[in-house]
């Protein structure tokens, strides 16, 4: 039985640029494993614990992916293998796209009964590659799970929902993307580190792979900021700190905000 984890390397948005114009330059920015992704690696590594299982971590993207710190920042979070699809022509590939490659990887792996993924990227934040993989392979999809646990002929699921918690029961193929809040995710020590540089990666093109391609084509043609709301320009005296209170919930009475 395998279990893979489906994770993302991005630039961190904290160190790109956003112009005038409201445009973003990543440029400049410095890669992670995505900050969403950790909870799944230690998930993964929890259930392979008390099931056995083999756990293959997967990413895709352009060439740059594919680096000695980035195979050692996924392979020291608890992997036992690492499969890469490091392509250029994946270069800016939207979720749909991402997902058919995904997939394809998935099922030439074999003997993958479940995929952990985190809840969304870090640098495009849309929160749609799990799901769509899901639908990819066939494969019941869930997001939202806070809890994965191994029970007999399954797993035993906790996912947030908007009246509180679900429990549930999974038998069968599924694709789960786990919440920030999980798990504790592991910080990887130095003997993590150094045991990475011996564990198998296999690097992977578009052309080893079969990949189906989605006939849809989704251009952006143009951006704008939402309308700036009008400032009342309300200056309270805080003097009096009872009186400026009361002041305070009169205003925001008065523009509807309570």
């Amino acid at each position: 039985m395998t279990i893979v984890v489906a994770y993302k390397w991005a630039p961190n948005p904290q160190d790109a640029a956003v112009g005038s114009d409201g445009s973003v330059d990543f440029s400049r920015a410095k890669s992670a494993i995505s900050e969403y992704d950790p909870v799944a690696f230690e998930l993964a590594r929890q259930v392979a614990d008390a099931t056995g299982a083999e756990v293959v971590g997967v990413t895709v993207g352009d060439a740059s992916i594919d680096t000695s710190l980035a195979r050692k920042a996924a392979l020291s979070r608890g992997l036992d293998r690492l499969v890469i699809v490091a392509d250029d022509r994946l270069a800016g590939a939207d979720s749909t796209r991402l997902a058919a490659v995904l997939a394809a990887v998935v099922r030439g792996i074999g003997d993958v009964d479940l995929v952990l993924a985190g809840e969304s990227s870090v640098d495009v934040t849309e929160g749609q590659v799990a799901m769509t993989l899901a639908g990819q392979l066939g494969w019941l999809g869930l997001n939202a799970v806070s809890s994965v646990s191994a029970t007999d002929g399954g797993y035993a699921i906790e996912r947030d929902v908007p009246s509180g918690t679900a429990s549930m029961v999974l038998t069968g193929p599924a694709v789960l993307a786990a919440t920030t809040d999980a798990v504790l995710s592991r910080v990887p020590g130095m003997k993590d580190i150094l045991g990475a540089a011996k564990k198998p990666v296999e690097v992977l093109s578009l052309d080893m792979l079969d990949v189906s391609s989605a006939q849809v084509t989704l251009t952006a043609v143009s951006a704008s900021r939402p309308a700036a709301g009008n400032r009342q320009r309300v200056i309270i005296d805080g003097s009096d700190p009872t009186a400026a209170a009361a002041e305070l919930v009169g205003a925001l009475r008065a523009a509807k905000v309570l």
